[in-house]
């Protein structure tokens, strides 16, 4: 698994260096305090449930990847997805980009969270905190940063495999 997410980092590097006139991988602190100001922003969304708003943050595109579930491909199945999940309890992350590469219109943000999910009566599972680190791709979309990809991989181990 950590291999397969060294690929996918170094191809989303490659990539997005190759499509630009630069090819120049470079940190950007400035980008960095940018997606953590707006990772601040998506906590509160997703724990108020206020789906629709979280998701003008991604790109109509997107592909969202969770841990053990199916893959989310495109806006209106993130929106239908997660207005599912906030139905049956409450989601609350805590999101933190450690690195930000970027080159051209493309940025890779390397960051680590905490998910605490609170169920509610209607839930079909007990409620969980789970750990671990993520890779986002943003894309630059006119004058707004989008993320276009979103892989979280869970520190933990499957159930029943502890």
């Amino acid at each position: 698994m950590k291999r397969t997410l060294t690929l996918i980092f170094t191809w989303s590097l490659f990539v997005a260096g190759y499509c630009q006139e630069s090819n120049t991988v470079i940190a950007d602190e400035t980008l960095k305090d940018m997606i953590n100001r707006t990772n601040d922003i998506l906590e509160k969304l997703y724990a108020e449930g206020n789906i629709d708003s979280a998701a003008t943050y991604f790109a109509d595109d997107l592909i969202q990847m969770p841990p053990n579930a199916k893959v989310i491909k495109g806006k209106e199945a993130f929106i239908e997805e997660w207005n599912q999940s906030v139905a049956i309890g409450l989601w609350k992350f805590d999101l933190e980009a450690l690195d930000v590469r970027r080159s051209g219109e493309m940025a890779v943000e390397l960051g680590r969270y905490t998910l605490t999910f609170e169920p509610n009566e209607k839930a079909p599972m007990p409620g969980f905190t789970d750990t671990g680190h993520y890779l986002v791709l943003w894309e630059k979309q006119g004058d707004e940063w989008k993320i276009i990809w979103d892989a979280p991989v869970s520190e933990l181990p499957p159930g029943g495999m502890e």
